[in-house]
């Protein structure tokens, strides 16, 4: 079969894509680049914005008339809140992803045979109470420079805003034996940076009962692989950065300065109606932490806008909190109200308030975006090359600095492949890049 993927949404959902593809690649198939070519359309769906919702079923709609001959998949968020019902042949929930070679199969010999009596076959899956970490094994990103990780599934937090505790359930976690031997299989093949994920990566173990240094504990045998260079790692929480934590992230050899610690709001008063379990006071004090250890690292995080019945005040505090603690970047997102959320029931604000106060905060974040890469400029710094193109005559290599910041780097005249570490001086930055000189 030939078969193609569109993921939508995460990291993790893009892993589970990966995953999916070596699936039907070890079982004979193909993978192709057009969803018009394709006997198989396979769509990993997203469900954490009303946007991303609508997304996933007009895509789904779109490979349904563009290719009516093709067989078309729904896995994911989407499918899962849902209860299968999406316009799709197969729907197949969030833990069930390792079931889509067989699914596909069995739905094209009951075609075959005409033993279908209905045209979607669906998997309605009770993901809130599965106990089990569903494994794919070994998965080779098609990237080819850096690798994710999955090492967790779901999530314990319930935020007022979010559907994704119901869409992926509570936490479960991947042995931390299957986590270093993909770790390993990654490194011998060539990837110089581990990227670790999860949907609540700061709840890894949490469901055996361990606390944060069981994260701590498998990040130290990931980076003692001989070979690694880099090791990234995903979204955190802000309260689990303890003092005893971030000693222990100091010692990692090949950890790289960036961390991304979601915030969602710099209002007290929100982020208690959310029901994010930090404040302000406490997210700073994890900050201020972080950056004693790591000086030069970059800070990213997540902002809501609009959640329902902010004031202007309080949202006049986020802008001058982000301000306060000089985020590298912000992804902002104006609320989406999700149906069988605490939130979805309060009072909404008009979708052009908060439309325009993200507005007003991407601004900002630009600003920050550029005072971040400005003051990287006379220091030494080293990329993982991406990709490479022409410009003015001149080979340009681009990639990533260890604490994430867009580069640039004239490399005319020199050997270097994609996937190589380069370093050299920041010469100059423009807006959320920087440029770098080669020695």
């Amino acid at each position: 079969m030939k078969v193609y993927f569109l993921t939508l949404g995460c990291r993790v959902n893009q892993y589970e894509t990966d995953a999916a593809r070596r699936l039907f690649l070890d079982n004979g198939h193909e993978n192709v680049d057009s969803p018009e070519e394709a006997d198989v359309c396979i769509v990993n769906t997203c469900s954490v914005t009303g946007e991303a919702d609508r997304k996933s079923s007009q895509m789904l709609r779109r490979m349904a008339k563009n290719n009516p001959g093709a067989v078309i998949v729904a896995m994911g968020c989407a499918s899962e809140l849902k209860n299968g019902e999406v316009p799709a042949d197969i729907v197949i929930g969030t833990r069930d992803k390792n079931t889509v070679v067989a699914r596909v199969e069995e739905f094209l010999a009951k075609r075959d045979n005409k033993e279908l009596d209905h045209k979607t076959s669906h998997i309605r899956p009770e993901v809130s109470k599965s106990d089990e970490y569903h494994d794919f094994g070994t998965v080779l990103s098609p990237e080819g420079t850096r690798a994710f990780i999955k090492i967790e599934d779901g999530c314990n937090n319930f935020c007022t805003y979010c559907v994704i505790p119901y869409a992926r359930g509570r936490v479960v976690s991947r042995s931390e034996e299957s986590c270093v031997k993909e770790a390993e299989f990654l490194v011998e093949n060539g990837f110089k940076e581990i990227i670790v994920s999860g949907i609540h990566l700061c709840s890894y173990g949490k469901d055996q009962g361990k606390d944060i240094t069981a994260l701590l504990d498998l990040l130290k045998k990931i980076d003692a692989i001989p070979g690694i260079e880099r090791l990234r790692l995903g979204s955190l929480e802000p309260k689990s950065m303890t003092p005893e934590f971030i000693a222990g992230l100091k010692e990692l050899k090949h950890l790289c300065p960036h961390f991304h610690l979601s915030l969602q709001s710099g209002s007290d008063t929100v982020l208690k109606c959310m029901n994010r379990k930090y404040t302000t006071a406490e997210y700073e004090d994890r900050v201020n932490a972080l950056r004693s250890e790591f000086p030069d690292m970059s800070l990213t995080t997540d902002i809501i806008t609009g959640f329902p019945e902010e004031t202007e005040a309080e949202f006049a505090e986020t802008i001058e909190f982000a301000k306060k603690l000089k985020f590298a970047k912000i992804h902002v997102f104006p609320y989406s109200e999700r149906e069988g959320t605490k939130a979805a029931a309060m009072p909404q604000m008009d979708m052009s308030i908060r439309k325009a106060r993200a507005k007003r905060l991407i601004e900002v974040s630009e600003k920050l975006e550029a005072e971040f890469s400005s003051s990287m400029v006379g220091n030494e710094a080293e990329i993982l090359i991406e990709k490479f193109e022409e410009r003015e005559g001149k080979l340009v290599a681009e990639g990533y600095t260890a604490n994430y910041v867009r580069t640039f780097a004239d490399v005319t005249g020199r050997e270097f492949s994609r996937g190589d570490i380069v370093k050299g001086f920041v010469t100059g930055s423009e807006k959320s890049s920087c440029f770098i000189t080669i020695a």
